[in-house]
């Protein structure tokens, strides 16, 4: 867990806080699929990830899901440090997008860390401005994109954080992370193996053109 911790977040954290972390923070592994975090949870850790990935998504009142972003290793979400600076629920829901491996560090360590590490203060802040891109990407492809477009930025997304051209996804999963129907998907879908840019099997999707 250390090297992985310094291989991962060495580059900004300076090693008395390392030190730390190792120290406070628990190791968890999370299976593909297995929610680390749900709306409406009361946030009693930061989850520093040390492998895979994770997809943070928002629900609306029907209990639609609308992805935001996905976060790898070396990351920390965004949305959990904001709620622990307001010491609110949580407002999003964090969901394994691989099998993950995190540490989770106390959020009575949030302020503490603010104060006492700079190199802390500009993971925090870093983290913020690229969660923040990220949401603003989001907007863009909903106010901008068609869903056609949506789709194929989509699976890139997916190929990027899982590194593999082979996705362990269905029609009803891209339709749930898009916010629309599963008709909808599948016609995209058939339109993009056609064009060879993907090639469909049973429950998977294996990008050719990413």
């Amino acid at each position: 867990m250390r090297q992985q911790l310094i291989d991962n977040y060495g580059y900004i954290l300076e090693d008395a806080l390392i030190e730390e972390i190792l120290e406070t923070g628990k190791l968890r592994k999370v299976k593909e699929g297995e929610t680390l975090i749900d709306l409406d949870e009361p946030i009693k850790f930061i989850p520093l990830l040390l492998s895979g990935a994770i997809k943070i998504s928002r629900l609306d009142d029907e209990g639609d899901e609308l992805l935001l972003y996905f976060i790898e290793k070396g990351d920390v979400c965004a949305m959990t440090l904001t709620c622990c600076i307001g010491q609110s629920k949580s407002e999003i829901k964090a969901v394994a997008e691989a099998d993950t491996e995190v540490i989770l560090v106390p959020v009575e360590n949030m302020n503490l860390w603010l104060q006492k590490y700079n190199s802390w203060r500009m993971f925090v802040f870093e983290s913020y401005n690229n969660r923040f891109t990220e949401m603003l990407h989001s907007i863009d492809s909903l106010a901008f994109m068609n869903m056609h477009e949506r789709v194929i930025r989509y699976l890139r997304d997916k190929v990027i954080v899982s590194k593999d051209s082979m996705l362990n996804t269905t029609h009803q999963d891209v339709a749930y992370d898009l916010h629309t129907s599963r008709v909808v998907i599948s016609r995209i879908l058939k339109s993009l193996e056609r064009d060879n840019k993907i090639k469909l099997h049973r429950n998977r999707i294996e990008v050719l053109d990413f």
